[in-house]
């Protein structure tokens, strides 16, 4: 691991490594959740996306914008509705949405796919160890109210779950703490989501870019030098 003067310096190197080691993962994982959408009926959209919260917490439109704030209504809605014909997901009558017995099995089945293929690509590393650091980590990270965090933590965990699959989706989660940070730093210059994805590299840009490393940062303040040395070259070795 490189040497960090602040702890800026090492949220925004891990960040990239979050993201591969996260990704590597869905990639890998791509053909079989197809295979499972088709087996079983059910498209994977906001189950695969939000499989380790739905268990956990029902959720409404408006959550939905802030977990996907880069996106639009009329997708979002076009999500929701094919879930409700496959009876995945369930609407009462003041909007909130819920996860059903079918769209239950379905992130169960997930949870079990994702094991395999984490046992097959990532073999041989300490992944319980990884998990526990990832977890300490996402356990410090705050909670914004009115933020992505605060709707996807903590995770889904049941009993049994695999070691990488607890690390799989503690890092998952743990990129909405990135998320919000990255949108507070947007918002405190004035933008709005759509002009930070079209802003070109400049001058705020690069404001925006450091204050997202201070403000995503905090979660690792909580662990040790060498335990921060630990998770990065650990996951690390993940990609």
């Amino acid at each position: 691991m490189p040497k960090f003067r602040e702890l800026a310096g090492y949220a925004a190197a891990i960040a990239p490594v979050i993201d591969a080691a996260h990704v590597n993962v869905h990639a890998s994982a791509r053909r079989a959740v197809t295979e499972l959408s088709e087996a079983s009926g059910v498209s994977p959209g906001f189950l695969h996306d939000l499989r380790f919260m739905l268990p956990l917490r029902s959720l409404t439109r408006t959550d939905l914008g802030t977990i996907y704030r880069y996106g639009d209504a009329e997708g979002r809605e076009s999500g929701i509705q094919e879930h409700l014909r496959e009876g995945a997901l369930a609407e009462d009558g003041e909007g909130a949405l819920r996860v059903t017995t079918a769209g239950l099995e379905f992130i169960r089945r997930l949870y079990d796919l994702h094991g395999a293929v984490v046992e097959r690509i990532w073999t041989g590393h300490d992944l319980p160890g990884l998990a526990r650091l990832a977890g300490r980590a996402l356990d410090h990270a705050e909670r914004v109210p009115g933020g992505a965090l605060a709707l996807m933590a903590p995770p889904y965990e049941p009993d049994g779950t695999a070691p990488g699959v607890l690390l799989f989706n503690r890092l998952a989660v743990l990129r909405y703490h990135r998320a919000d940070a990255h949108a507070a730093a947007w918002q405190a210059e004035g933008l709005s989501a759509a002009e930070i994805v079209g802003l070109r590299d400049g001058p705020v840009r690069a404001r925006i870019e450091a204050d997202t490393n201070l403000r995503a940062a905090a979660p690792y303040e909580i662990l040790s030098e060498d335990e921060r040395r630990t998770l990065y070259d650990g996951l690390l070795k993940l990609i």
